[in-house]
């Protein structure tokens, strides 16, 4: 019996990673899929600000320093509302991804990346800005980047202030697209990283499935008949 407790758990964690893998193909993938559409219709390629330059290269990795500050600051101490962004890191997205590993999480990352910047940066922002100028094509884009994160309204909020971080970015870089993907993907990468394996990670995750699992036991006791 105690022999075949390991082999169930590992077995249970290659199914979520899997499923959480898979997830991520369908959902960044299928972004990727509706960014190519999307710009075909509105005449508006994704990849046609697209280059491979170092210097764009290197403005992504540079424009990661800002915000991993404001992450490791909003973690470290979290105020009001940004205890709910915490809360739901550690206790949603640190179990959801702790089965994966590292490849699996740069894949995902670099889809994020890819998929979301094609779509909001290559598409979107570029179409509005044809459409009705500069400003209100990074303000459009940027409230639709942050209603795809809206998880909670603080959440949202930030995620809208990053769409227009990503936006300048883009246009500093010469609105070279490598760059806001570099970005993007590499600050996914390193906060998923330090979400399963930074400082205290792996104890608060076994007390996470400690509790959950009392919880769930508890919910499946029977209850005693009344006397």
């Amino acid at each position: 019996m105690s022999d075949e407790l390991p082999e169930t758990q590992e077995s249970d964690d290659e199914s979520r990673r899997r499923t959480v893998v898979l997830l991520a193909i369908l959902i960044e993938g299928g972004l990727l899929a509706a960014s190519s559409l999307l710009g075909w219709m509105v005449d508006q390629p994704p990849l046609r600000f697209f280059e491979w330059t170092p210097s764009a290269a290197l403005w992504g990795i540079a424009a990661t320093l800002p915000l991993f500050g404001l992450f490791f600051l909003l973690m470290r101490w979290p105020i009001g509302p940004f205890r709910r962004i915490r809360l739901f890191s550690e206790e949603v997205v640190r179990p959801l991804f702790a089965p994966c590993s590292h490849f699996d999480l740069f894949g995902v990352s670099v889809l994020a990346g890819l998929g979301e910047e094609m779509m909001f940066r290559g598409v979107l922002q570029s179409a509005f800005t044809g459409w009705f100028g500069l400003t209100a094509g990074i303000v459009l884009a940027s409230l639709l980047f942050g209603l795809l994160h809206s998880i909670t309204l603080t959440y949202m909020l930030l995620a809208t202030l990053m769409g227009v971080y990503l936006s300048g970015v883009w246009l500093i870089a010469d609105r070279n697209l490598l760059a806001v993907i570099v970005t993007h993907a590499l600050y996914d990468f390193v906060v998923l990283l330090w979400l399963m394996h930074g400082p205290g990670a792996a104890a608060a995750l076994d007390a996470l499935r400690t509790r959950q699992e009392a919880e769930k036991a508890e919910e499946t006791k029977p209850s005693e008949p009344e006397t």
